[in-house]
C-alpha cells in the first residue's frame, strides 16, 4: 500500500485509519510485545516519520484500538447479556449467568484481553499527557457502559458493580498471559502432569474468577 501526500482532513482521516487497521490486521496474527513500530510503518507503506505525524508513538495506535475493540465489545455484550440472563432468576442464578456470558465473551476476544494486560505497564507508558488524559476519559466512558450493563442485570450489586467491571477487565489482562501456554510449559505437563493440576483454560479461570467476585460483592441476606 502506498499514499500521496496527505492534503485534506478527508486524506488525513483515511491514513490514520489505514494505520489502525493494519495494527489490527497485525495483532490478529501476533501478541502486543511483538507489535513493531517498523513493522505497522512497512505494512502501511509509510516511513516512520510519516506514522508518527499521526499517531506519536506505537503505544498512542494500539490505545486508540483499545478503546474501538472495547466500544465493539461492549454494543455485542449488551446483546449476549439480554439473551443470556433470566430477569427473574435469584440473584445467585443471575450472577452465575453473568460471569459464565463475561467469561466466554472475554475469552473469544484473546486480542482484547491481550491489550488490557498491556495497558497499564505497557501502553500508558511512552506516550503524552494529552494521549494519556484522552484515553483515561475514554476509559471511564467505558466503564460506565460496561457498569450500566451489569447493574441492569445484577441490580443487587449497587456500587459494588463499577468495582466488580474494574476488576473483570483487570482479571481478563492478567488471566490472559497464561494463556495459551509455552510449548516448553506444555512439555513438562505431559512428563509430569500434577505439574498443570492449576492449569485452567482461558474461559474456566475467567468463570472462576468472575463468580468469586460476584459471590463477595453481593449483599447477603
Amino acid at each position: 500500500m502506498t499514499f500521496q501526500r496527505a492534503r485534506s482532513e478527508e486524506q488525513r482521516e483515511i491514513r490514520r485509519r489505514a494505520i489502525l487497521d493494519t495494527a489490527a490486521a497485525m495483532l490478529d496474527e501476533m501478541p502486543v510485545a511483538e507489535v513493531s513500530l517498523n513493522e505497522l510503518s512497512r505494512r502501511v507503506g509509510l516511513a516512520k516519520s510519516n506514522v508518527l505525524r499521526y499517531f506519536e508513538s506505537r503505544e498512542a495506535v494500539l490505545l486508540e484500538l483499545l478503546d474501538a475493540f472495547l466500544e465493539s465489545w461492549l454494543a455485542e455484550l449488551a446483546d449476549e447479556l439480554a439473551a443470556g440472563v433470566e430477569a427473574h432468576a435469584a440473584p445467585e442464578v443471575r450472577a452465575g449467568q453473568l460471569a459464565e456470558i463475561l467469561s466466554r465473551s472475554l475469552a473469544d476476544r484473546v486480542v482484547l484481553c491481550d491489550l488490557f494486560g498491556a495497558q497499564g505497564g505497557v501502553l500508558e507508558h511512552n506516550v503524552s499527557v494529552e494521549v494519556v488524559k484522552r484515553h483515561k476519559r475514554s476509559s471511564l466512558t467505558r466503564l460506565a457502559a460496561m457498569t450500566e450493563l451489569v447493574r441492569r442485570h445484577l441490580p443487587e450489586l449497587g456500587d459494588g458493580a463499577q468495582l466488580f467491571c474494574l476488576m473483570s477487565l483487570v482479571s481478563a489482562g492478567a488471566l490472559s498471559a497464561y494463556v495459551p501456554p509455552p510449548p516448553s510449559l506444555l512439555a513438562a505437563y505431559a512428563d509430569e502432569p500434577a505439574l498443570g493440576v492449576l492449569h485452567l483454560e482461558l474461559r474456566d479461570a475467567l468463570r472462576v474468577s468472575f463468580v468469586s467476585a460476584l459471590l463477595g460483592v453481593l449483599p447477603r441476606a
